[in-house]
């Protein structure tokens, strides 16, 4: 046995037992054949591959066949969400405070964040010209800029958006890196129309307290982001609720993922009402950081254990 048969033999791990026992040596020697003749690593495209293959196999062995549908809707909800925060960030950003307040400034803008807001409209206009594989990269630009803005703010001494503006906006970009390649016209260009909305009516309907002051106060977000969790968890159970009437559980599997960004969002209350003053939406930092990984740990845990029970009620089957 050759390195590189021994290798492509590893990476069939990922797949289930039963389907590598009936299945294995036929991939690997299509794998195998398909190799440079002095070749000795797997390529990464075929790495990925088999990775993919493998996750697809144990989807259906454990009778979850709607969970890759379900990816794909909530990415579809996660842009949609994302899009319209980035929209109301950007005209905040765009309203600095009044020099009396001496409150810092990014130059004409309130903070380094309008370059993280600009790269998220551009992924709702990438949507909505080619979805897809360009959609997934400008996302991946997007939640790489809203991450960078971290050290960036720490090398540049600039301000930046606080951190519980941009995690629910990293956790809304990773569930949206599932975009289906396929989306129907109406939901391409939702986000991009829900930015024009909001652009257009945030400045109306919003209390005037926002442009009073720099929007990346506390205070100012606290209203903001509960009601964009509350109108993003509706809207996903509500979808569950209907696709499961008709057995389809892809939207059961799509408020499971977004369950991570809505606690994100949600992260005021929820780590007030640990301090015992939900009302005051007033929670301490510590709560804040525990209630943050409280949350990033739990959400994403819910998925493998929701399938791995899946798997064990379908095996007693």
């Amino acid at each position: 046995m050759t390195d590189l048969e021994r290798r492509y033999l590893r990476l069939l791990s990922a797949y289930p037992a039963d389907y590598r026992r009936a299945r294995g040596a036929e991939i690997v020697g299509t794998y195998l054949d398909l190799a440079a003749p002095d070749r000795r690593w797997p390529s990464p495209a075929d790495a990925m591959d088999l990775l993919r293959g493998g996750l697809r196999q144990r989807v259906r062995a454990a009778g979850a066949a709607d969970l890759v549908p379900g990816v794909r809707l909530a990415a579809v909800l996660a842009l949609l969400t994302a899009a319209p925060l980035a929209g109301l960030w950007t005209v905040l950003e765009l309203r600095p405070a009044q020099p009396d307040f001496g409150l810092p400034a990014a130059g004409p803008f309130v903070s380094l964040g309008i370059v993280a807001w600009i790269a998220w409209l551009l992924a709702a206009l990438v949507q909505a010209v080619t979805p897809g594989r360009w959609t997934r990269y400008a996302v991946a630009l997007a939640v790489l800029v809203t991450v960078a803005l971290v050290p960036a703010a720490a090398l540049t001494g600039l301000p930046r958006p606080p951190l519980f503006v941009l995690l629910p906006q990293i956790g809304l970009g990773l569930v949206a890196l599932g975009a289906p390649d396929t989306v129907p016209a109406p939901l391409r260009a939702a986000p991009l129309v829900a930015v024009g909305v909001v652009g257009l009516a945030g400045p109306i309907l919003l209390p005037r307290e926002l442009f009073a002051v720099s929007y990346y106060t506390t205070w100012t977000l606290t209203p903001v982001l509960p009601a964009a969790a509350v109108v993003v968890l509706a809207v996903a159970v509500l979808l569950a609720a209907g696709l499961a009437l008709r057995a389809d559980h892809r939207g059961g599997w799509a408020a499971l993922i977004l369950l991570t960004p809505v606690g994100l969002l949600a992260l005021y209350p929820l780590a007030g009402a640990t301090d015992g003053q939900p009302s005051a939406f007033s929670p301490s930092w510590a709560s804040l950081a525990a209630t943050a990984a409280l949350v990033t740990l739990v959400g994403p845990a819910l998925l493998p254990l929701t399938l791995a029970l899946r798997t064990r009620r379908t095996r007693l089957a």
